[in-house]
């Protein structure tokens, strides 16, 4: 369900509902055990168009500035909570990666964009704008990665959804592990939804991140409530490992001579999708774009 609106898709449902928090919920749900338990809801709700705006920075490439890797998180969180962990710690990392590559006066052959999405707990809404258009104006093919983090702490392995980016990010992960042995350099593929790395992964863009061990308690039972706080983040060496191992991954898919993943053409985005059984709730949120 995405925030305000009890829905999987960010449009109003036709009956009136309202969120509350968990702890709120666990409370009326114990009161039911005993008795029955009545409510009278007095509310004033309005809905409408406000404007929110992505956040970009920009580091423009040194010999291949057309082609472009995207490194982004959310900058909203849950509206009952402070977002520590969903996004905090994602958009810190974000902006202190950006922070590292002007601090070190990074400069490689591909240009780097560091994105803060808006809206990604209403229905992806910033990043679904940013591929609008991209695609609009026939920039999304430039585009060769999209890292996302949501949630991310901690980073020791990275992840990609395409097998193919393996060599490539094990051996960046080879460097950074002679600087740093406890980086593990592991590798996994995966394709999942709803965070800011789906609406690129439905135009064939591949995407990835990072993962590993927590420098965070997790979410944990404050996964979208108020007791996402700050008092979640354990570890801040954990999350300086995120903005150092992937700051260097930045760089390395940026400076790299090649990247051997391509962008996946229109039949070949659906078999992907298929073939990691997400035609169903890619229905279900009306992103299905492809008829049988």
């Amino acid at each position: 369900m995405l925030t305000g609106t009890a829905s999987v898709t960010g449009k109003l449902i036709p009956i009136p509902a309202v969120c509350i928090g968990k702890e709120d919920g666990m409370k009326l749900k114990e009161t039911l055990k005993s008795s029955p338990l009545f409510s009278r809801i007095l509310m004033t709700n309005n809905s409408g168009l406000i404007k929110a705006r992505n956040v970009i920075a920009t580091v423009k490439g040194s010999s291949l500035p057309q082609e472009k890797i995207i490194v982004g998180g959310h900058l909203d969180s849950w509206d009952l909570a402070t977002g520590a962990i969903d996004n905090g710690i994602g958009s810190f990392s974000v902006l202190d990666m950006a922070r590292t590559f002007k601090k070190l006066q990074l400069k490689p052959k591909r240009t780097v964009e560091f994105v803060m999405f808006m809206g990604e707990e209403q229905g992806l809404l910033g990043s679904k704008a940013y591929v609008a258009a991209a695609t609009k104006n026939k920039q999304i093919d430039q585009i060769r990665f999209m890292l996302n983090f949501d949630m991310t702490g901690d980073v020791r392995n990275f992840y990609s959804s395409a097998p193919t980016a393996k060599e490539l990010f094990q051996s960046i992960g080879t460097v950074i592990n002679q600087i740093d042995t406890t980086f593990n350099n592991g590798f996994s593929s995966s394709a999942g939804l709803h965070s800011d790395h789906q609406p690129f992964m439905l135009q064939g863009v591949p995407t990835g991140g990072g993962g590993g061990a927590r420098g965070v308690n997790g979410p944990a039972g404050c996964y979208h409530a108020d007791c996402d706080v700050f008092s979640l983040v354990t570890s801040e060496q954990g999350m300086k490992n995120t903005v150092r191992f992937v700051t260097m991954l930045l760089y390395g898919l940026g400076d790299a001579a090649a990247i051997p993943v391509k962008k996946l053409n229109d039949e070949e985005t659906k078999e992907f999708l298929l073939k990691h059984n997400l035609k169903e709730p890619l229905e279900l949120e009306g992103e299905w774009r492809w008829k049988d």
